[in-house]
């Protein structure tokens, strides 16, 4: 079963908030939204990229 083009860009949403890629989160949300995603999901997306963000800083905060 392949991705569809809306899952993948909003895969990238979230992917460009964990790599705190400004441009990147406005390349992939443009093209999240042209691919027929909502501002919901879009903002899903962005919540699960904070929330992976996050949980590695404290990781890489403990680990030094």
């Amino acid at each position: 079963m392949a991705i569809d083009n809306r899952i993948k860009e909003l895969v990238a949403v979230g992917a460009s908030i964990t790599a705190n890629c400004q441009p990147c989160l406005q390349y992939h949300a443009d093209k999240a939204l042209e691919f027929g995603a909502d501002a919901g999901e879009i903002a899903e997306a962005i919540e699960r990229g904070k929330r992976v963000r996050k949980g590695e800083a404290a990781k890489m905060d403990e680990f030094s």
